[in-house]
């Protein structure tokens, strides 16, 4: 086992690059490219769009180490039968499995469910269909780390106060060590950006570290 550190906050994290994965949370078309979904809603792309050049490069730095790559799509059945009643209909209006400018809103299948093309899976590497916030529920996520040995997750995508969050505390409490390159996820809100990172990292690491793409990429290269 050879021990490495990543330049973080609170404090620097030790990992093994071992035991070490990179999951991209939901960098779908629909949440992240103009005319989907998020842009439907009202929201500034540009805001989440931003973590696309420093995701590339974590991406890269991880594939030539080796490490073990998942990435995670946040979509339904056609038939919405995976939907519950309190996720579909909010505020007395109903998003998902309506029409939108890719296809069926967050419906499996469509084109705007899929990974943009700057950040495509490679052959081998897991995809997981997630029906929920949180990568860990309803998936067999948990299954894939724990067959390969993970103990140390690198965690980017979007949202930052989402789906990215959410992932790190399902992660926190399984046991896992996540670092979060605060570069290589996006949120439409600024402040929300801020405040989950916070969180995130308050109280020496409660749910887990907090670093950029330089630092993760010089962690896995030196």
């Amino acid at each position: 086992m050879t021990r490495k550190n990543f330049h973080a906050e609170p404090f620097p994290l030790p990992f093994d690059i071992a035991s070490t994965a990179l999951v991209m949370i939901d960098m779908q078309r629909d949440f992240v490219e103009p005319g989907g979904f998020g842009e439907a809603l009202g929201n500034d792309v540009s805001f989440v769009r931003s973590a696309i050049e420093p995701c590339k490069r974590v991406l890269d730095a991880a594939r030539r180490k080796g490490l073990l790559v998942i990435h995670t799509r946040e979509g339904h059945r056609a038939d919405l039968s995976d939907c519950p009643p309190a996720k579909l209909t909010r505020g007395g209006q109903t998003f998902i499995g309506t029409h939108g400018p890719m296809g069926r809103i967050l419906v499996r299948g469509e084109a705007g469910h899929d990974i943009i093309p700057e950040l495509y899976p490679q052959a081998g590497e897991p995809v997981i269909d997630k029906p929920g916030k949180g990568a860990f529920y309803q998936t067999d996520l948990h299954l894939i780390l724990q067959n390969r040995g993970i103990k140390t997750l690198i965690v980017c995508g979007v949202t930052t106060e989402v789906c990215v969050n959410t992932t790190v505390r399902e992660a926190n409490d399984r046991g896992y060590e996540c670092i979060i390159p605060q570069d290589c996820v996006g949120s439409y809100f600024p402040e929300f950006q801020k405040y989950a990172l916070e969180m995130i990292k308050a109280q020496g690491a409660i749910f887990g570290w907090v670093s950029d793409a330089s630092a993760i990429v010089d962690g896995l290269q030196n």
